[in-house]
């Protein structure tokens, strides 16, 4: 489990980015140098916000907690706060006169038809699709020789879209479906059980599912994995011990028992589970953090059989690719930390008897498997290239991509004789291709029907260096007009956290900003896994300054080579990225003109008191740790480095009620730390969505009126009051 900006199941996750493909309308408005000029921002009155007499006491060291209250998401001098900082967060917005413009471009690029990889369920072939501007996509399947028909259609679990699709998980056979959804945006499921055939469905819902996929056991049940529900609030308080449940088809949840992670010794925050494909083996993952798991496995086709042990320490990552007979395919960065793919027999399946079949490369490896065979993706600068193996570890060729981007999937059945890979990159829309697994031979399977011109722009990797020196690759895409002459509107995207890697992808929404003219710059800084477990690990813990130096020096290299000014930088992030561009510009609130941390990590002497956040501390270190490590978090979380007299870019705090991976608590004590103490007449304000969550299953009406206000507010106090 990853903290990261856009995977699905994760500790903690944020999609930013956004995950339409676009489609540009004939005409957009644009940004241009005699468009600029200075806007006046009036000083603003912001709500007043009660102080507490809360002090913390950590090694001796009093820190005061002024704004305690706020993290009770259940009360209503919260629910109030909430109401009035929204009031006037609106009003400003409505202040803005070309925000509706924005959100036309918005909505033109993200109307257009957007469908999935295609994959086979039993006598179905399934897919998604979005027509343009539903809040949803649509499940569709088709049976060879028949019409496309619906599936399903989360735009009908409610009026507002905020209830989504969460994943589908089918039986063996493909006749029966358990399907999640989340409503507005929460981690806590509900899993449906379907006659995949007649589209009915099964029984009761099951309840409270969290942090979890679905496994199922031939066709007669499945397990997942949850946490005891809270008794206070489902949204903040604290869950830290994940138990894997059985369920049998046609009982109730009621009867479901816990088979890992019920007993002490077995407690873990975080517990996945994977049935191998031929129903033999259950593999189980158990992690008490975002890095490093131990790893057990049971022969289920013994009823009397006990958990071996795979892996009993939890200082690297290990999971289980496939299976052959008795032999597993693991992937694992033990004494590899760029990963590798080991095999060993379940008869004795410890660390002392693995053999490796793809050994490490100077490249990080991100493997997929189907028909048979290992397609190895390795990450090269942050580019992907792809080779395929047997199982012997035999490479049999090099697929060869459209370009130089980001591809995806690759996944399948053993006894698939196609599988099917996206490829994108900033300016190239996902594109999906077929591949025939036994020849190699690619086809062109879907292309979006779009009016986006990517000839137009110019994307391009660039090295700057790092305050100790470090080399740090960076993608900065642009149009090919524009001027190096230091007046460009210029997005920074940063995370640096979790070893979550930052490849080029398309999104809707950047391409918005950058049909409107402005340059969007992704540096690939440390704590994210570019590079393996060594790059992650220098932005952890007590090398977390790292990560922030790496961003600044981004910062400082766009302005340096003329691609835009102090004055027209943007630094944004989400989640980790919310705490790197908080911590940021409280360390150098002169870089950048605006700041937009969203759904950010900000407090962190507490991070880790709220839901799951305790499993983050391999990254972040706690402040009950030690001395040192309470003091380096107090230098530098942004909630205690607000101080009075600064003066801060224009900042626009970005969460949502319903955010129960980083609670919203977060936001809401940060923000108020800036309208006390900030000095001047930037704004400093907080605009806190409701009925979503921390990003997954946002509707396509909430991404378009975020990003109107977001690019909106951007411009606005760059100073361009046309467009």
């Amino acid at each position: 489990m990853k903290l990261l900006p856009v995977i699905a199941v994760s500790a903690l996750s944020i999609s930013i980015l956004g995950a339409c493909q676009l489609t540009a309308p004939s005409k957009q408005p644009t940004i241009t140098a005699s468009a600029m000029t200075m806007t006046s921002n009036k000083q603003l009155t912001y709500p007043d916000t009660q102080k507490g007499d809360v002090v913390d006491t950590y090694f001796g060291t009093d820190v005061a907690d002024p704004y305690r209250w706020l993290e009770d998401d259940r009360s209503a001098e919260t629910g109030a706060w909430v109401k009035a900082q929204n009031a006037v967060t609106q009003s400003y917005f409505d202040q803005i006169p070309y925000r509706d413009q924005i959100a036309k471009v918005v909505t033109d690029l993200i109307n257009y038809e957007r469908i999935s990889s295609p994959f086979k369920e039993g006598d179905y072939t399934y897919f998604y699709k979005n027509d343009g501007l539903q809040n949803q996509s649509v499940v569709y399947r088709q049976k060879e020789n028949s019409d496309v028909e619906v599936f399903i259609d989360p735009n009908n679990f409610s009026a507002d879209g905020t209830v989504s699709l969460a994943g589908m998980y089918f039986s063996d056979d493909g006749q029966t479906l358990a399907y999640m959804t989340s409503t507005g945006g929460s981690d806590w499921r509900e899993v449906y059980i379907m006659d995949a055939q007649t589209k009915t469905l099964i029984g009761e819902p099951l309840q409270d599912v969290k942090f979890s996929g679905i496994s199922w056991f031939k066709n007669e049940g499945f397990y997942y994995s949850s946490y005891d529900k809270p008794t206070g609030s489902e949204l903040s308080d604290k869950t830290d011990q994940h138990k894997v449940y059985y369920h049998a088809l046609g009982t109730s949840q009621q009867t479901d028992q816990p088979i890992f992670g019920h007993i002490e010794a077995e407690k873990h925050r975080y517990i996945g589970t994977q049935v191998s494909e031929d129903n033999r083996y259950l593999f189980v993952s158990a992690a008490n953090s975002t890095s490093g798991n131990r790893a057990y496995v049971k022969d289920l086709t013994q009823s009397d059989s006990q958990w071996q042990t795979v892996k009993q320490d939890i200082a690297a990552d290990v999971y289980m690719l496939t299976n052959n007979g008795s032999t597993l395919y693991l992937v694992t960065n033990e004494n590899a930390p760029n990963t590798k793919i080991i095999k060993v027999d379940i008869a004795a399946p410890d660390v002392s008897n693995w053999v490796d079949v793809i050994p490490e490369t100077e490249h990080v490896l991100a493997p997929s498997y189907a028909g048979g065979t290992i397609f190895a993706e390795y990450m090269v600068d942050a580019i992907s290239k792809v080779s395929q193996y047997d199982l012997n570890g035999k490479k049999i060729r090099d697929i060869e991509l459209p370009g130089l981007g980001t591809v995806g999937s690759f996944w399948g059945k053993s006894t698939d004789t196609e599988t099917y890979y996206t490829f994108a990159n900033y300016v190239t829309p996902s594109t999906i291709y077929q591949l025939d697994i036994a020849n190699g031979t690619t086809e062109l399977y879907n292309k979006p029907k779009i009016a986006f011109d990517g000839s137009k722009y110019i994307s391009k990797q660039v090295f700057y260096t790092s305050k100790d020196g470090t080399q740090v690759p960076m993608i900065i895409t642009h149009s090919k007009d524009a001027l190096l002459d230091g007046s460009n509107p210029t997005m920074l995207y940063g995370y640096g956290g979790f070893n979550v890697s930052l490849t080029p992808s398309f999104s809707s929404t950047v391409a918005a900003w950058l049909e409107l003219g402005g340059i969007y710059a992704v540096p690939n800084i440390r704590g994210g896994g570019e590079y393996g477990k060594a790059w992650h690990k220098a932005g952890t813990l007590l090398e977390k300054q790292n990560v922030f130096d790496d961003f600044i020096a981004a910062g400082e290299y766009l302005i340096e080579n003329k691609y835009t000014s102090s004055q027209k930088l943007a630094l944004r992030g989400g989640s980790n990225g919310g705490l790197l561009v908080a911590a940021v510009m409280t360390q150098r609130p002169d870089l950048a003109a605006v700041a937009l941390p969203a759904v950010g990590v900000l407090d962190m002497l507490r991070y880790h008191t709220f839901t799951a956040g305790a499993g983050w501390a391999y990254d972040y270190g706690t402040a009950e740790q030690s001395a040192q490590m309470f003091q380096y978090l107090l230098g530098y979380s942004p909630v205690h480095n607000v101080q009075s007299g600064k003066d801060y870019p224009a900042t626009l705090v970005t969460t949502a009620d319903h955010d129960d991976r980083v609670v919203p608590a977060h936001s809401f004590k940060f923000a108020a730390e800036l309208q006390a103490k900030h000095t001047g007449m930037n704004p400093t304000l907080i605009r806190i969505e409701t009925d979503a969550g921390h990003g997954a299953g946002t509707p396509i009406s909430k991404t378009i009126e975020q990003t109107a206000d977001i690019y909106g507010f951007t411009l606005y106090n760059m100073g361009i009051t046309k467009l």
